[in-house]
């Protein structure tokens, strides 16, 4: 019989290869992983060079110390202590905090019945037409929107020019907390609609038409079956808008009027004064710290098994 042959060697319901078959798996296999790392390793480079790496450093420098205008490597804790025990900075964190979830709630609560109307309601033709026009609007540059709301909430703007033909005082919105939240729903209302959107038109329909036929009213199957089953699209999307809007400098600069100041702003302001970078990555670490416990938390929410909270 030829060396080369493969018996198979029956034990139970199992069929166990003998000769050279294995071997020449275990080989394909091992060719097979080292393809994949050799397509992982580029991307894991990058990661490590532009990320990991400029992240490490940013870490460092939060304990260095700025001696006669010039950053000195250092071990000191002072930088923390300082903004720690400082109440501007927590003013600021809070703040950053509160508003950041209060754009993310409004441009999730907002959006919902644009993205329902968009996946459930409107013919496919004009939804794709829908979705590339929310698509251009990342086309436009943001500070050129944020600017177009300047021009509309100035003191003699458009909005004040229209409420002066119709009588009423005009109304002080720029510089204000109020027009700092339109520039954040400017900036995620688009990305927030796009992921609702896809995450409502993933249901199963038959999930759905079952509820019908159980004799759930319409309302009671939205709350009942259709959101809970896109609860991962819509947490997902109410993070993101909390993301963006939380690391945001533009619309509190140019729509809040820097008052009160955000984290951004606090971040830009202890570089200006004095050069001082390390109590700028104090500020830089706190907020990637707070994104990532918020986007962990919100990550364990949405992908949450039924059960678990029982």
């Amino acid at each position: 019989m030829n060396s080369r042959t493969v018996i198979p060697v029956t034990t139970g319901d199992a069929v166990v290869p003998t000769g050279h078959a294995a071997p020449r798996r275990t080989r394909r296999r091992a060719r097979g992983a080292r393809f994949a790392l050799g397509l992982a390793l580029p991307p894991l480079v990058w990661q490590l060079a532009f990320f990991i790496g400029p992240l490490l450093v940013l870490v460092a420098m939060t304990f260095w110390s700025v001696k006669m205008f010039r950053l000195t490597p250092d071990l000191a804790l002072g930088n923390w202590t300082h903004l720690l025990s400082s109440s501007f900075f927590w003013d600021a964190y809070l703040y950053t905090f509160w508003v950041a979830a209060l754009s993310a709630v409004l441009a999730s609560v907002l959006a919902l019945p644009v993205s329902y109307a968009l996946a459930r309601k409107v013919s496919p033709r004009l939804q794709r037409l829908a979705i590339l026009l929310l698509i251009v609007t990342f086309f436009t540059s943001y500070p050129v929107r944020t600017y177009a709301w300047q021009i509309v909430f100035s003191p003699s703007g458009i909005l004040n020019s229209l409420l002066a033909l119709i009588g009423v005082e005009p109304i002080l919105i720029l510089n204000t907390t109020s027009a700092t939240v339109v520039g954040f729903l400017t900036l995620t209302m688009p990305l927030v609609i796009l992921i609702q959107t896809f995450a409502i038109a993933s249901v199963d329909q038959r999930l759905i038409e079952a509820a019908y036929n159980l004799g759930c009213s319409h309302g009671r199957t939205l709350f009942t079956v259709l959101f809970p089953s896109a609860r991962i699209g819509l947490i997902l999307a109410g993070t993101f808008a909390f993301v963006l809007s939380f690391g945001d400098y533009i619309s509190p600069a140019l729509l809040g009027g820097s008052r009160p100041p955000t984290l951004s702003i606090l971040l830009t302001d202890q570089v200006k004064s004095g050069n001082h970078w390390p109590r700028a990555a104090v500020v830089a670490v706190t907020m990637i710290l707070t994104l990532l416990t918020v986007v962990l938390g919100m990550l364990a929410l949405a992908y949450r098994k039924k059960g678990a909270a029982a």
